[in-house]
């Protein structure tokens, strides 16, 4: 399959500059945290098991990983962190969706409502565009590995699909399936980047360089805020640029 996502190469260039800043390491913590609210065992916890996952591919020190989940359980340290979902619009009337994770309620909707107005988007309501994503499992996988090979696991694993990004393979399935496909990687010995329960637009839609530009400033500077987890949005960047700077 071809490329379908600019904004995904653009979140991996981002992720990769995060990792050598630590900036990883306070997204991953707080997943940790809300997570393991779910039960601190990770065999019986499936979100929490992909949150250890994220925390050893960003080389997390154990004792780390072991205070948030204490912290979420209410075994440790307690802490009051919230999921809030942030459904806004940008130039063009494109969907912009923000999953947040956040211990002040009233500086993060400040923050997101800032993001939105100073680049010519606006903050809506709940449910306004939350209906046209989707939830689905994305795994990242290493370009070491051929294509032909790529294909068999995908179908031995149930995966649901594939796509060619700029320097990875992105494996997508159905949300239960995504700890099933990626034990078959492991058994494999299948490297992959990063594994996650993502949002995706169930379709796009197209705007013009200009808006595409302003779109992109919207969702970098919402990527950018701590307590911003994920941004997703429908808009078609098809003819954005992702070479790096």
């Amino acid at each position: 399959m071809a490329g379908h996502s600019k904004w995904a190469n653009i979140k991996h260039r981002k992720a990769r500059q995060d990792a050598s800043r630590g900036k990883v390491w306070t997204k991953v913590i707080r997943e940790i945290t809300v997570a393991a609210k779910d039960g601190p065992d990770p065999n019986d916890n499936p979100r929490l098991r992909l949150a250890l996952e994220k925390a050893n591919s960003a080389n997390m020190p154990k004792d780390t990983i072991k205070r948030a989940i204490e912290k979420g359980s209410g075994t440790g340290e307690t802490g009051a962190l919230e999921e809030i979902i942030f459904e806004g619009y940008g130039p063009g009337g494109v969907a912009i969706l923000v999953e947040t994770m956040t211990d002040n309620r009233n500086r993060t909707v400040s923050d997101i409502r800032h993001g939105f107005s100073k680049y010519g988007g606006n903050l809506g309501t709940d449910g306004s565009v939350a209906y046209l994503f989707e939830k689905l499992g994305s795994i990242h996988v290493s370009k070491d590995i051929s294509e032909d090979r790529l294909i068999d696991l995908v179908m031995e694993s149930g995966a649901n699909d594939y796509f060619v990004e700029n320097d990875f393979f992105e494996v997508t399935t159905e949300p239960n399936d995504l700890s099933n496909v990626i034990e078959k990687f492991k058994e494999n010995d299948i490297e992959y980047i990063n594994a996650q329960l993502t949002l995706r637009a169930e379709a796009t839609v197209y705007i013009d360089t200009d808006s595409q530009e302003k779109i992109l400033n919207i969702m970098e500077f919402m990527n950018d805020l701590d307590d911003v987890q994920e941004v997703h949005t429908n808009a078609d960047f098809d003819n954005v640029s992702d070479s790096e700077d």
